[in-house]
């Protein structure tokens, strides 16, 4: 699990117990810390079209909309970069936001860049870049839709790891 770099502010612990209450509390994130710092990531790209993409067509696991524009979608293991964490790649004039998650993605630092065409996914390949993160993840928000599916093996192994840094 890639730690070095990341850092959680705050106590989850009692965050945690909150949205777990029968009546959650408004509660401030704690989250990536955004930062000048440069991360060697691995990225590979997906597209809504894809056989494993049909059921949830445009969707994103945060259940908004795929994105391709000022801000693009990107898929990730929530408890390397938490929902909401936005970046910059080096040499790339565009800013991605994990919204999504993928199973292959779980327990490897790879994050998925959206796609809106199947050429589009296919021309990224498997790229090695350097990333920037501008805009701090929320691990709260991700642990409270994880709860939500624990039947799936992926959100409970992510959900487990979030948990373990309360």
């Amino acid at each position: 699990m890639r730690d070095k770099g990341v850092r959680y502010r705050g106590s989850m612990a009692g965050i945690v117990m909150a949205i777990g209450a029968m009546n959650p509390v408004v509660v401030s994130c704690s989250a990536l810390e955004a930062g000048t710092e440069k991360q060697a990531v691995r990225t590979t790209a997906y597209t809504h079209s894809e056989r494993d993409h049909l059921k949830y067509g445009r969707k994103t696991a945060r259940g908004t909309t795929l994105r391709s524009g000022e801000v693009n979608s990107a898929a990730a293991d929530w408890s390397v970069y938490p929902v909401g964490t936005k970046f910059k790649i080096t040499g790339v004039d565009r800013v991605y936001e994990i919204d999504d998650y993928g199973s292959a993605l779980v327990g490897t630092e790879t994050i998925d860049l959206y796609k809106p065409t199947r050429s589009l996914m296919n021309s990224w390949g498997v790229r090695h870049v350097d990333i920037e993160i501008v805009e701090e993840g929320c691990v709260e928000t991700s642990i409270k839709i994880l709860k939500g599916r624990k039947g799936y093996w992926h959100c409970r192994a992510m959900l487990e790891r979030l948990l373990e840094r309360a």
